[in-house]
């Protein structure tokens, strides 16, 4: 791993560890403000309307400021408003910090996935998979100190200010490592809202489907095994564990199974675990059967989204926004997820909602071919000067 690997790797920590930071303290605020559960499911809307509003407008910020310095400035951003939340005095103003708190998760989202690619670019070889482990790793570690200062009965507002000082720290030093922008005149710059054009679109279905099954079952897993397996509320929560560390280290592994067997043939197989994963939960009465469903859900799903940002970034005009085109899908069904699961339980029922979840991983079994590498377009031979020559 040279400097610019292990920088952009400690960035994606620390984006990931924001996220994992604050959502251990959301019970908190929920408690200091007196918010019932239609406002507090309100707030938490919040950062995902920021994100989808922002993100096709990152790649544009990037081209002007340079890739580089728009990762180190976002990623300080986001950084700093994470106290932002707790400080809060009431609903308006905490709808208000989550919307900036969700601008600065989806613009620095995509421009340091757009930098990775360049990075990828520069090594040669896959690192897109171990950069989402890391990033994973990140939000469990700062979830579980998250936890013990909420056991510890730790105020919120210290609490996250102190990490917020902590993680801005840590960006501005990896930051310093960063890959230098590398200057293309030819290159034009990317539109004022990047929206997927087709190529990206279909590579945006994939990551589509594997989001939505990841968002549904981050969410539902230990309701579901509440409900259907009559699990008590130990082995029910165990059940979100077993599912992040089986993400984790299955993209932590990820790189070295793109380099053997390539992209499209990862997503293949991961889709088809996934399937696996969701029939067995739907078939499952019990907790432990059901929670390995999840894991395999959780395993088949992992590598799904580094990949397709990697073949975004390459597919688009620039990294930027061919990142930013897919992340608009990705994140459009992480919004809609768990919402649409919620729906089906209550409709039909628990084991129904994923089955229909079962069904939307499938596309990414069909569809992985849209993640082959695309030939490099060889210019045209130019004509020669057929005047210049006669004369």
């Amino acid at each position: 791993m040279n400097r610019h690997h292990r920088a952009i790797a400690a960035v994606f920590a620390v984006h990931g560890a924001v996220a994992g930071t604050l959502a251990t303290r959301i019970p908190w605020i929920q408690d200091r403000l007196g918010l019932g559960a239609g406002v507090l499911g309100l707030a938490l809307l919040c950062p995902s309307i920021g994100a989808f509003a922002t993100m096709p407008t990152a790649s544009r910020i990037a081209h002007r400021i340079g890739e580089r310095t728009a990762t180190r400035l976002l990623i300080a951003y986001w950084a700093a408003v994470l106290a932002l939340p707790a400080l809060a005095p009431a609903p308006g103003w905490l709808f208000a910090a989550m919307l900036l708190y969700g601008m600065g998760a989806g613009m620095s989202d995509v421009v340091m996935n757009g930098h990775a690619v360049s990075v990828e670019r520069h090594l040669k070889r896959p690192i897109m998979s171990g950069l989402h482990g890391l990033w994973a790793v990140g939000s469990l570690a700062a979830g579980g100190a998250g936890i013990l200062a909420a056991h510890a009965g730790m105020d919120a507002r210290l609490h996250l200010g102190a990490v917020a000082l902590v993680l801005l720290a840590a960006g501005a030093v990896a930051g310093r490592g960063l890959l230098p922008d590398q200057a293309d005149a030819d290159a034009p710059p990317p539109r004022r809202f990047a929206l997927p054009n087709r190529a990206i679109a279909a590579i945006g279905v994939v990551g589509f489907c594997a989001t939505f099954a990841e968002g549904a079952s981050a969410d539902w897993s230990a309701v579901y095994l509440t409900k259907v397996a009559d699990a008590g509320p130990g082995l029910a929560a165990a059940s979100y564990t077993v599912f992040m560390s089986c993400m984790a280290g299955t993209r932590l592994a990820g790189d070295r199974l793109v380099r053997r067997f390539g992209a499209a043939a990862v997503v293949r197989c991961g889709g088809t675990v996934a399937v696996l994963g969701g029939a067995l939960v739907v078939a499952a009465r019990g907790a432990v059967p059901g929670i390995i469903g999840f894991a395999l859900i959780g395993a088949g799903v992992a590598t799904v989204v580094p990949l397709v940002f990697a073949a975004a970034g390459n597919a688009g005009q620039t990294p930027g926004e061919g990142v930013a085109g897919v992340a608009t899908i990705t994140y459009l069904s992480g919004l809609t997820a768990p919402a649409v699961t919620g729906w089906a339980a209550g409709a039909l029922s628990y084991p129904a909602a994923f089955a229909l979840i079962t069904c939307i991983c499938a596309p990414t079994i069909l569809l992985a071919g849209a993640l082959r590498p695309r030939p490099a377009r060889v210019p045209e031979a130019a004509e020669p000067p057929v005047r210049e020559l006669r004369a």
